[in-house]
């Protein structure tokens, strides 16, 4: 008896453990199903990101030919244009008025703004009329005798297309050019096409609004340094506020982007100017901008440009970061050429969302004599006089930027009747 209850015992014992062991294994079993279950669809998922990515590629104005090659049949036009102006041909990158060469006989002449056609200018630089080696035509510059095409340069233009890159800065003068190019079209009964693209410093507004005594080809425009639009947008502003002479109007179309909004990131192709090098330095130029109007370099004359700024007047807390301005591309006089300056490097600094003013209140704090350290041209940079003397009185950014805020409100509330990308 004891013998038998023993062997039933052991058999239950052996019973019990095989159940246990296939339990185990299908649930093993289910766990890798599970698993394999959630690497395919992550993987579909990271397939289907991916397709939505490529269809979300930003299309820009210049690319979406049907909507305004048509538009150029049987007209004589005029382009104005420069390095950025490129389209996507097969994949291949091409100048947009090599490509309209090759197209049409009737684009008559090329106007070219600051930096000139193919963007080699220095900064201020003025740019002589000539012909473009390529293409055989015409260059008129907008940034020499004058900054606005005459009667004669439009004789017999039907159409003119502005394609630009802009970077969303008041005293960046493209929409200084944008701005007489429509008035000179509206005067002379011509249609303008703006071909937009992206601006990289979209996603804020912020900073001093113009105000009108201090108007200039560096500042046209009661906005704020940063507007947070387009230059489509702009554009389109422009003739609505009234802006141009006599409040005339411009008969204006824009071949707007696709698969963009102003929240959309958008890494430049190509450099707008010889002086921002990089996505960093064009975030960083509304900030560093400024130092243009005192006695601080901001990198000129480095491969730094707009990512560092320093002068030999810092008090040596800054001697953790040296450079010496030298001729180069885009800066053949540099401020402080040739001497050692004391300041900061950037380069790996954060994104910007707003304007930094902390760097230049630091920057004057730190200069031993304070009457050297504003020039004129700081005012026309601000577009006001109140933020040198706010600086020089000591007030805190946060007690500057309470100022703005107000304006800026009213200002988006007038932005927000021109948006095209919500």
């Amino acid at each position: 008896m004891i013998f038998n209850f023993r062997f039933k015992n052991t058999f239950f014992i052996w019973f019990v453990i095989s159940l246990f062991m296939f339990s185990c294994k299908s649930s093993e079993k289910r766990q890798e199903d599970k698993r394999d279950s959630k690497h395919e669809t992550r993987d579909k998922g990271q397939e289907t990101r991916s397709k939505k990515q490529e269809v979300r590629e930003i299309i820009v104005g210049a690319d979406r030919f049907k909507l305004y090659i048509p538009l150029l049949k049987h007209k004589n036009f005029a382009v104005v244009a420069n390095q950025t102006s490129i389209v996507n041909i097969n994949n291949n990158k091409i100048h947009l008025v090599d490509y309209l060469k090759a197209q049409f006989e009737n684009i008559k002449v090329v106007f070219a703004p600051e930096h000139g056609f193919r963007g080699k200018a220095d900064a201020g630089e003025h740019i002589k009329n000539g012909i473009d080696a390529k293409s055989g035509l015409p260059i008129i510059s907008l940034y020499g005798k004058n900054k606005k095409p005459t009667k004669k340069q439009l004789k017999d233009i039907d159409v003119v297309l502005f394609d630009i890159q802009d970077v969303g800065v008041r005293f960046y003068t493209y929409i200084s050019t944008l701005h007489y190019v429509m008035e000179a079209c509206a005067e002379n009964n011509i249609k303008l096409i703006v071909l937009d693209r992206p601006n990289p410093n979209a996603h804020y507004v912020d900073g001093p609004i113009l105000e009108k005594e201090f108007s200039s080809f560096i500042g046209m425009h009661p906005v704020p340094l940063v507007y947070g639009m387009t230059i489509g947008e702009y554009a389109q502003m422009i003739n609505g506020e009234k802006w141009l002479k006599n409040g005339i109007h411009c008969d204006l179309q824009v071949i707007p982007l696709k698969n963009y909004n102003h929240q959309t990131p958008y890494k430049l192709p190509i450099k707008p100017s010889p002086n921002l090098p990089n996505d960093v330095s064009i975030n960083l130029y509304p900030s560093l901008g400024f130092f243009e109007g005192t006695n601080v370099s901001c990198g000129r004359g480095t491969e730094m440009q707009f990512q560092i700024f320093g002068s030999p007047f810092l008090e040596k807390k800054y001697n953790y970061f040296e450079f010496t301005p030298k001729p180069n591309f885009g800066a053949k006089y540099p401020k402080h050429n040739g001497k050692l300056c004391y300041g900061h490097d950037l380069r790996n600094y954060k994104k910007l969302n707003m304007l930094n003013l902390e760097w230049l209140i630091e920057a004057y704090t730190s200069t031993k004599d304070k009457s050297k350290f504003f020039i004129p041209f700081f005012t026309k940079l601000a577009g006001t006089k109140k933020l040198q003397k706010q600086i020089e009185n000591h007030y805190t950014y946060r007690e500057i930027r309470k100022d703005w805020l107000r304006p800026n409100l009213a200002f988006k509330k007038i932005r927000n009747k021109y948006l095209i990308y919500k």
